[in-house]
């Protein structure tokens, strides 16, 4: 069961916009990201390069947006200028009408590979940022456990991360992240190394943990097929420097299940989103 204090700061109710480029901003809730010609050059003077040119889009509290392009675009600088761990060379990102200029526990960041602590259990794991915080050893491991039984890990607080699988080590981790309570979770290809079983597995659950929290997901993917089933809408980015080729609003009705990627309007999208990166590419 969520906390009751997690569904006062995130239950804003999904957007639903037809156009997502032009529509206006949600004008209340947490978790508003816009970016206003967002430019990021990277590596030394000697070797500099543009990662993302002059990126202009918005994304409303609650939307499950997902992000595709080709390899090595800037899908990951890019969020990894929401989270703030990437300074804007031109332009700005801002979350709720505040401009991103470091990280902040309201991003959380969650990676393809975990970066649990091995030494520690589970349980100590997943609390960890509210001992950073101060909060008292009850109360971290009160709401650590509440998070574990969220990912349905309830029964493994006192295990290692290597005595679980692959997909339970990032449940860990997305257990982990969401103790803060953030307004924003942002995931780089957090299931691109896991079988394909255990990816679906882990996709409905994300689907259902986002359906009782509301947060705002930002979620970089290479796969088509992920980025349809789970996103309300599909930011395509091009080749490097990364500039926005289509933000597609994904007509599909939820909840999604397994025959969702068999309906026509999956197999339209798919088509389109296809065709799209291949000229990207």
């Amino acid at each position: 069961m969520v906390s009751a204090a997690w569904r006062t700061s995130v239950s804003t109710p999904i957007a639903t916009r037809p156009d997502a480029r032009s529509a206006p901003l949600a004008s209340h809730g947490p978790g508003r990201i816009e970016a206003r010609s967002l430019t990021v050059e990277l590596g030394p003077p000697h070797a500099h390069f543009a990662a993302l040119d002059a990126l202009d889009f918005h994304i409303a509290p609650g939307e499950f947006v997902c992000v595709l392009g080709p390899s090595g675009c800037g899908k990951s600088t890019l969020l990894g200028a929401i989270a703030g761990h990437v300074a804007a060379t031109h332009g700005e990102v801002a979350v709720d009408g505040v401009t991103v200029d470091r990280p902040h526990p309201d991003r959380g960041l969650v990676f393809q590979q975990h970066t649990l602590f091995p030494w520690k259990r589970v349980i100590d794991n997943v609390a960890f940022g509210l001992k950073m915080k101060g909060v008292s050893a009850n109360d971290r491991r009160r709401e650590a456990a509440e998070m574990l039984a969220l990912v349905g890990l309830a029964g493994f607080e006192s295990h290692y991360p290597a005595q679980l699988s692959g997909g339970m080590q990032q449940r860990v981790e997305i257990a982990r992240v969401l103790i803060n309570r953030p307004r924003i979770l942002l995931m780089d290809e957090p299931f691109g190394a896991l079988d394909a079983q255990t990816r679906r597995m882990m996709q409905m659950l994300l689907l259902d943990i986002w359906a009782q929290i509301r947060t705002t997901v930002v979620f970089v993917t290479h796969d088509v097929d992920e980025a349809l089933f789970l996103g309300d809408r599909v930011v395509m980015l091009s080749q490097r420097p990364a500039r926005l080729l289509a933000d597609l609003a994904v007509p599909l009705a939820r909840p999604r299940g397994d025959g969702t990627t068999t309906e026509v309007a999956f197999v339209d999208i798919k088509r389109h989103c296809l065709s799209l990166l291949r000229e990207a590419a």
